[in-house]
């Protein structure tokens, strides 16, 4: 009876292994005359999630230096005198905790808590996450915004381009749903 009842509770814990290559992060910064968006690559991301107690542990974590926004001049900025990639070369994401459930198949709305860490500086944070589950495959999308002055970065405005006070984020993670023992191997 305690051997099935602790196989069942193996059973409901999953570990979601994030795709780089299906992965996206994007981002958005308005300023007076027009938007930009760009994007950052994935570096790599393990979650660990029990869904019955509403856990999830691991970490997605993004290449900071990787960031385009389609001109050179302004990439350089952003990594040399925001981000200062040279300095702080990750953004990473460790989340705690799942409010709301989290179906086993199908589509559910849930808020993904934890840690937010970037330009080495942490922040709480709380994301709404639309999460869609399969037996082997999932996939989430999350949208936030980061007031990167707040957080101790630079504002890139100049005397002429005066920008946003944040930034938003829209992340699509995609991967697969595999045992934590093989997760855990494949680290």
């Amino acid at each position: 009876f305690l051997i099935g009842l602790a196989a069942a509770g193996i059973a409901q814990e999953r570990a979601l292994q994030l795709d780089p290559a299906q992965t996206s992060v994007k981002f958005t910064l308005g300023d007076v005359l027009h938007t930009v968006h760009g994007t950052f690559q994935l570096k790599r991301g393990t979650l660990e999630f029990a869904p019955d107690a509403g856990k999830l542990s691991g970490e997605i974590v993004v290449d900071a230096a990787s960031g385009s926004s389609g001109s050179g001049m302004r990439d350089h900025k952003m990594n040399k005198e925001v981000l200062e990639t040279s300095r702080y070369p990750e953004i990473v994401f460790h989340p705690d905790r799942i409010e709301g459930t989290v179906a086993a198949q199908g589509k559910s709305s849930v808020r993904v808590h934890g840690m937010f860490n970037i330009h080495g500086v942490d922040r709480e944070i709380t994301v709404p996450a639309e999460v869609e589950m399969s037996a082997d495959h999932w996939n989430a999308t999350v949208h936030f915004t980061v007031p990167y002055a707040t957080w101790g970065m630079k504002n890139p405005s100049t005397l002429f381009l005066k920008v946003n006070d944040s930034v938003e984020i829209d992340l699509t993670a995609v991967g697969n749903v595999v045992t934590p023992s093989i997760a855990k191997t494949a680290q």
